[in-house]
């Protein structure tokens, strides 16, 4: 990706510092508005309803998000840089574990 430079790297060093779930709940609440968490959690909840192979239509009614950003999602689960799937890995394993 071309964001990255000395702030952007700070930032993710940051976030892979948090030893926590609250510890990263502190820090975005700290660094993002309501709306931006929203949105993200919005984009991973997408994500996860996709790799589940849900319809366009039922994401958007469950999710509350437009097919736009649907598709940004799902562009960004085919072609992006795999964060989503090892975030949706992780999560499932996670999951099997509790």
């Amino acid at each position: 990706m071309t964001y990255s430079d000395k702030s952007t790297e700070r930032l993710f060093a940051a976030i892979a510092s948090m030893q926590s779930p609250e510890e990263v709940k502190a820090l975005f609440g700290d660094l993002c508005t309501i709306k931006e968490i929203q949105d993200m959690a919005q984009r991973l909840d997408t994500a996860v309803l996709l790799n589940q192979k849900c319809s366009y239509q039922k994401i958007a009614a469950e999710v509350g998000v437009s097919t736009a950003t649907i598709s940004r999602v799902n562009r960004c689960l085919t072609y992006g840089e795999g964060g989503y799937q090892i975030a949706l890995e992780r999560m499932e394993e996670t999951e099997k574990t509790q």
